[in-house]
C-alpha cells in the first residue's frame, strides 16, 4: 500500500502562503513601478532637459537595457548570497537610486542613474518566481504565479497613474522619490517578513554567468518560451512609450495630468493573470498565448483612429492581453525548466532578459519611428513583433507534450 507524501511549501490559504504573496506580490508593484513611471513623463523629460522628443524613450531603455546586465548576474548571486538577500537588495538599492534621479542635474546623469538602477532593478523579478516554486506547494504555483504578476501589474498602473498628478505637486522629482521611498520599505519588509533560504556558495565565475544562463537555450521550449516574451514586451512598451508623445501632439494636445487619463486602461490588465491562468488549463498555454497574442493585435488596431475613446478602449484591450500572455510565457519557463531538470532561477533570469530586450529595442525605436513615420509607423513595427510571437506560439504547440 502507497502512502502519499505530503506536499513541500505553504499550502495555499495558509498563513506563510500569505505572507510571502502579500511580499512578493508589494514587491512586484514597487519594482515595476519604477521601471515605469518615466512612460508618462517622457514629453516633460523633452522640455526640462532641453532633448529631442525621440530620444525621451532612452528614459526607459537604458534601464531595461541595464537590467538584462543584472539578470546575468541575479541566479549566480542567489545561488551564492541566498534569493532573500538578492530580492531585498534589489528593491532597497533600485530605490535609493530612483530617489537620487530626483537630483541629477542633466540628462546624461539621470540616464546613467536610470541605468545602474536598471542593474539593481533585475534582481526581484529574476528570483521571485523561482523562490515562489521552492517556498508554495505545487498545488498552488499556478495561482501563486498569476497573484505575483498581478501585483507587477499593479505597479506598472501605479507607475503609469501616478506620474500625473504627482509630478503636478512637486514635477517629475517628486514622482522619482516617492517611488523610490516606497522601493527601500518593501526591501526592508522582504528581509523581516520572509522565511529565508540556503545558499550553495559556489564559487563566483565571471564564465559561469556568462555561459551558464544562456547555455538553457539548449533547450528549444524554453528558447521559444524566450521568444514570447521579447515578441510581447516589445509591443506593449512600444505602444505605451509612443503614445505618450502622441498625446501631447495636435490634435490631442494633452498636459502630463491629462493625459494620465488614458492610463486609466492599464489597471484592465490586474484581471489578466488569473483569467488566464483558467484559460490555459482549458486550452492548453499555446492556444493560451496565441490567444492573447490576437487580442494584443486587435487592441494595438482600436488605437488608429485619432480619439480618445479608441485609444482607451486599444490600450486596455491590449493591456489586458499583454499581461494574459505573459503570466503564462513566465510560468512556462520556469515550468518548463524544473521538468528539464534545469536551473530554473536561470531560466526565469533567462526570459526575463529577452523580455526586457524587447523593451529596449521597441521603447527605442517607437519614439524615433513616431518622430519619423507617425502612428503608422509605429503600428507598422507593432505587426512585426505581433507575427513573431505567434511564430513562436504555433512552434511550441508543435511540440510534444511533456508529463
Amino acid at each position: 500500500m502507497s502512502v502519499s507524501r505530503p506536499e513541500e511549501g505553504f499550502a495555499a490559504g495558509s498563513s506563510g502562503y500569505r505572507r510571502v504573496l502579500a511580499v512578493l506580490a508589494l514587491g512586484g508593484l514597487a519594482n515595476f513601478a519604477l521601471i515605469y513611471f518615466v512612460q508618462p513623463l517622457l514629453p516633460e523629460f523633452a522640455r526640462v532637459f532641453g532633448v529631442e522628443e525621440g530620444a525621451t524613450g532612452a528614459a526607459l531603455s537604458a534601464t531595461t537595457l541595464a537590467m538584462i546586465l543584472g539578470l546575468l548576474m541575479a541566479g549566480p548571486l542567489a545561488d551564492h548570497l541566498g534569493r532573500i538577500w538578492v530580492m531585498a537588495g534589489s528593491l532597497i538599492l533600485s530605490g535609493a537610486l530612483s530617489a537620487l534621479c530626483a537630483v541629477a542635474p542633466s540628462w546624461e546623469v539621470f540616464l546613467i542613474l536610470r541605468a545602474a538602477a536598471g542593474i539593481a532593478l533585475a534582481g526581484l523579478p529574476a528570483i521571485a518566481l523561482a523562490y515562489l516554486r521552492e517556498k508554495v506547494a505545487a498545488s498552488a504555483h499556478a495561482k501563486a504565479n498569476a497573484i505575483y504578476i498581478m501585483g507587477t501589474g499593479l505597479g506598472g498602473a501605479a507607475g503609469r497613474l501616478l506620474p500625473g498628478p504627482l509630478s503636478g505637486l512637486g514635477g517629475w522629482q517628486l514622482v522619482s522619490l516617492v517611488l523610490g521611498v516606497f522601493s527601500v520599505l518593501v526591501g526592508v519588509a522582504v528581509v523581516v517578513l520572509l522565511p529565508g533560504d540556503r545558499p550553495t556558495r559556489f564559487p563566483f565565475s565571471v564564465l559561469d554567468i556568462a555561459t551558464g544562463t544562456f547555455s538553457l537555450l539548449r533547450s528549444g521550449r524554453i528558447a521559444l518560451v524566450c521568444g514570447l516574451g521579447f515578441s510581447s514586451m516589445a509591443v506593449f512598451v512600444g505602444v505605451y512609450n509612443a503614445v505618450s508623445l502622441r498625446l501631447e501632439a495636435e490634435p490631442f494636445a494633452m498636459s502630463p495630468e491629462q493625459a494620465a487619463v488614458l492610463y486609466l486602461a492599464y489597471p484592465a490588465g490586474l484581471l489578466a493573470p488569473a483569467f488566464s491562468r483558467r484559460l490555459a488549463e482549458r486550452t492548453g498555454r499555446p492556444v493560451a498565448v496565441m490567444l492573447g497574442i490576437a487580442a494584443m493585435a486587435a487592441g494595438a488596431a482600436l488605437t488608429t483612429p485619432d480619439a480618445v475613446l479608441p485609444i482607451l478602449l486599444g490600450l486596455g484591450l491590449l493591456t489586458f492581453a499583454f499581461f494574459s500572455a505573459h503570466s503564462v510565457a513566465s510560468g512556462w519557463a520556469v515550468d518548463g525548466a524544473h521538468r528539464a531538470g534545469l536551473d530554473t532561477a536561470r531560466a526565469s533570469s533567462l526570459y526575463l532578459i529577452f523580455y526586457y530586450a524587447g523593451s529596449s529595442v521597441s521603447g527605442t525605436l517607437s519614439t524615433h519611428l513616431w518622430s519619423g513615420a507617425g502612428w503608422a509607423g509605429v503600428l507598422g513595427m507593432m505587426g512585426l513583433w505581433l507575427a513573431l510571437g505567434l511564430a513562436c506560439a504555433l512552434a511550441l504547440a508543435r511540440l510534444p507534450r511533456r508529463p
